[in-house]
């Protein structure tokens, strides 16, 4: 099973991805313990989300800790899964609001980042880490044939 989660393509330019993402990810988790009333417990409480306190802890581990395997490249399919739960839900608690009070055209706009790193993270989870990943050296090491 372990060898089915690490084994990736060998893309070179899948860094780019994992970096963008991986780097957002992490910076925001970060923010969430920096800033809480901004961007942690006080932005879930402002939404509406339950337990505001405990989420805006719980999400900003997951986002530093799947950031980190994000950038080195271990486990990245599994690693993106969260993230993408993060990403679903961030869109639907904080864009429909957006798109009843101000349209269509303005959820798009207020929403680019949050697609980007929505569709970095399913990419991942697809492809996996890439050549230049911790993935790929178990790889190599492991002798696994490439997809």
């Amino acid at each position: 099973m372990l060898k089915k989660i690490i084994n990736t393509d060998l893309s070179k330019t899948t860094i780019l991805i994992r970096f963008i993402v991986g780097f957002v990810f992490l910076s925001e988790g970060i923010q969430k313990f920096l800033f809480p009333a901004l961007r942690g417990s006080g932005r879930f409480e402002k939404i509406g989300l339950p337990d505001p306190e405990f989420l805006g802890s719980f999400v900003g581990f997951f986002e530093i800790f799947c950031g980190i395997l994000v950038l080195i490249g271990f486990m990245t399919r599994i690693a993106s899964l969260p993230l993408i739960i993060i990403m679903l839900v961030a869109i639907v608690t904080t864009k429909s609001e957006v798109f009843l009070e101000k349209g269509f055209w303005e959820l798009l706009h207020g929403s680019r980042t949050d697609w980007s790193m929505l569709l970095g993270s399913i990419f991942l989870v697809i492809k996996g880490s890439g050549y230049w990943s911790v993935d790929a050296k178990i790889m190599k090491k492991w002798k696994i044939k490439q997809p």
